[in-house]
């Protein structure tokens, strides 16, 4: 496919809306999921750590403001500070938690672990997560605030190795936190890289914002 034919593809508002719906319900999906861990965490740990649960539908949650944001932008310069922050944790959390889970389902399998279709279905959806984040990123200009979602993303991974609240891992990886944990890390660092690189040094004219 010619470039500029994936490019007018993908900036088309009926593509942008449709993954929205799809990032969107994938999203309340993806806490229905955790739904068990934030209860878990809710009676054992402060209530503040909660946000920390929920890795892979906040990802997709930041992910689908950002297309939202592409449909209707804001006018104002704080308004453009904030998307660029909500874009910049898109495409980092979204690539990040995209290879993870795909990772840790291959890695789980591996050892042992059954991998059935809900399995699948997450490798699935994880793939797509990080696939599209990688598109959407050279429609988006986040660089300034890059840093700061990646500040944000390492404490993250402190909170939930350091604490004990990181995604649930199948059984026969329990013994391999530690290495979960280096993996974990060290995907942080590798999605921002691919997020600098994707990203554009300048946000693009919203050429496509005003299509109907």
């Amino acid at each position: 496919m010619p470039f500029h034919w994936f490019e007018k593809l993908f900036k088309h508002r009926g593509v942008i809306w449709l993954l929205f719906i799809v990032n969107f319900f994938g999203t309340i999906y993806g806490y229905m999921w955790y739904g068990n861990q934030l209860e878990y965490t809710a009676a054992n740990y402060p209530a503040w750590l909660l946000p920390f649960v929920p890795d892979s539908p906040t990802a997709s949650l930041f992910f689908t403001a950002a297309l939202l944001l592409l449909l209707y932008p804001p006018k104002s310069l704080k308004g453009t500070l904030l998307r660029e922050l909500i874009e910049a944790l898109a495409v980092l959390t979204s690539v990040k938690y995209g290879i993870w889970a795909v990772s840790i389902i291959f890695a789980g399998g591996y050892q042992g672990d059954a991998v059935g279709w809900k399995d699948w279905m997450l490798v699935a959806s994880h793939t797509g997560m990080a696939v599209e984040a990688l598109i959407y990123a050279r429609f988006f200009a986040f660089r300034r605030m890059l840093p700061l979602a990646l500040l944000w993303t390492l404490a993250n991974d402190m909170v939930d190795y350091s604490i004990g609240i990181y995604p649930w891992l199948p059984s026969v990886l329990e013994d391999d936190v530690i290495g979960v944990q280096y993996f974990t890390i060290g995907l942080t660092l590798l999605s921002a890289s691919a997020a600098w690189i994707f990203s554009r040094r300048t946000r693009p004219l919203e050429s496509f914002s005003n299509r109907r």
